[in-house]
């Protein structure tokens, strides 16, 4: 399993670069493929995360990870085991709307109907 580890200076005691690493670094045996560190120096919080792939060895697999947007942060230590069937409606080609605009207001145009195949 990964490790995880963070710190909160809920207390004003603010942590350096250096030190949360070491921190991070000493969970190394949990997690020997990768290290993540973000800092949120704002709200005095430090996230860690050190790595063991087993099954995503992509890097799309770093911790810690943020939504879209960097809003959310989140560092977790697990598998999601169902992800194959989580993943599958997501890998579907799905259909795009085409728009066309005219002064200023959109309109939908209806997509064109999938070619048929022809017989042989």
């Amino acid at each position: 399993m990964c490790g995880i580890v963070g710190h909160w200076g809920y207390a004003g005691r603010s942590l350096e670069a250096p030190e949360f690493r070491r921190f991070a670094d000493s969970l190394s045996h949990r997690g020997p493929d990768g290290v993540g560190i973000e800092h949120f120096e704002s709200e005095r919080l430090w996230l860690g995360h050190r790595r063991l792939a087993i099954i995503d060895v992509s890097t799309r697999g770093r911790q810690p990870m943020s939504y879209a947007d960097g809003r959310y942060w989140i560092v977790y230590n697990g598998e999601i085991y169902n992800y194959l069937e989580l993943r599958a409606p997501r890998e579907r080609p799905r259909p795009h709307p085409q728009v066309r605009t005219r002064v200023g207001s959109a309109q939908p145009i209806e997509p064109k109907p999938e070619p048929q195949p022809r017989p042989q």
